[in-house]
């Protein structure tokens, strides 16, 4: 294959959704700033977890949508992908002959609440009893519960202006959304438990929370209400960071991919999903993990591992001593969180 890119087509695999073309837009205006005679095509791939209407936990997970591009990749039909690092499974190994080049710089990892248009609420605090909010993350489920219990969380899947849409009342056919409230806590009102929904008949949502990063690559920061500290609600492992994965073969590409790399972001990423691995986490797992760079270099890491309604839960901030190496962080971090218990609150978590 010609290393010549101005004589070669740089084919990005990509999924279908706006957020991941959006995604693909940032990284090829990344990559004609490195060479501007370079040419590149988007090749849309849809994935078995994108067609799919229900649950993604029912078929394997987020990782679905990873597995489809990286066996594109694998074949020689595309020659990069991209991905969110969270969605990728800290459980599954990357495909024979397949290395991740590039990270980019992480963009905001926190998490924001979204209400409808015409909602005066501001804050989560400001919700009223037994408040309606949509997320299909066992992550957010846990942390938003362990604040509110009373909340009713109704797990809600598909593109962001889709979910947008349904808050605002605008929509009739979400991607995925159904009603399985948390069983009632002590000492709060008796409500519904269950699936009580109609799917021709969507509820109405009081609020959603999203990825602050997802909101700011569609343009749409503006709808954020409030902005969750990383002490309110802690990050997914990975989160705001895009990853570049190419052939281990294709030197040309990995070379070219190089330039773009970030690498306080490598390295972060590197404590946290060693933290992942060492607690054999999945993208269903009720885990959260959050690495920053601090003063002379200086790593420190939070850990998180939730029961599904956030009453239990282990957690760790460690700081490194070695922050050249950060996989001994994350280790260290994945240790202290088994010691607490964590191996069983991941396998007695219920998926939504």
């Amino acid at each position: 294959m010609s290393t010549d890119f101005p004589a070669r087509e740089l084919r990005i695999g990509t999924r279908t959704s706006p957020m991941a073309l959006a995604q693909t837009a940032q990284v090829t205006q990344l990559l004609h700033q490195l060479d501007p005679r370079l040419r590149t095509v988007a090749v849309p791939v849809r994935t078995e977890a994108d067609l799919w209407q229900g649950e993604l936990s029912g078929i394997g997970g987020k990782g679905l949508f990873v597995k489809a591009l990286d066996a594109r990749l694998q074949s020689g039909d595309i020659d990069l992908a991209l991905h969110c690092l969270k969605d990728v499974p800290g459980d599954v190994p990357l495909r024979a002959g397949l290395v991740v080049a590039a990270h980019l710089e992480r963009a905001d990892a926190r998490d924001v609440l979204v209400v409808p248009d015409h909602s005066a609420v501001r804050h989560l605090d400001e919700l009223p009893p037994g408040a309606r909010v949509g997320t299909a993350s066992v992550r957010r489920r846990a942390q938003l519960l362990r604040t509110r219990p009373d909340l009713r969380i109704i797990p809600v899947r598909g593109a962001v202006g889709t979910r947008l849409d349904l808050l605002d009342g605008k929509h009739h056919t979400p991607t995925a959304l159904t009603d399985s409230s948390q069983p009632d806590q002590p000492d709060q009102p008796t409500r519904p438990t269950g699936p009580t929904t109609n799917p021709t008949q969507p509820p109405t949502l009081d609020a959603l929370v999203l990825a602050g990063a997802g909101l700011a690559r569609l343009g749409l920061s503006h709808r954020a209400r409030q902005v969750f500290e990383v002490e309110e609600l802690l990050p997914a492992v990975g989160a705001g960071v895009l990853s570049l994965e190419c052939r281990r073969d294709d030197s040309a590409v990995a070379a070219l991919l190089a330039q773009l790399n970030h690498e306080p972001t490598l390295t972060e990423a590197t404590a946290e999903r060693v933290m992942l691995q060492g607690l054999r986490g999945h993208c269903n797992s009720p885990i959260a993990g959050y690495c920053v760079t601090g003063p002379g270099g200086r790593l420190s890491l939070r850990g998180m591992v939730f029961s599904p309604d956030g009453a239990a839960f282990a957690q760790v901030h460690l700081c490194s001593d070695a922050p050249h190496d950060p996989a001994a962080l994350g280790a260290h971090a994945a240790t202290e969180l088994l010691s607490q218990g964590a191996r069983s609150l991941i396998d007695t978590g219920i998926p939504l």
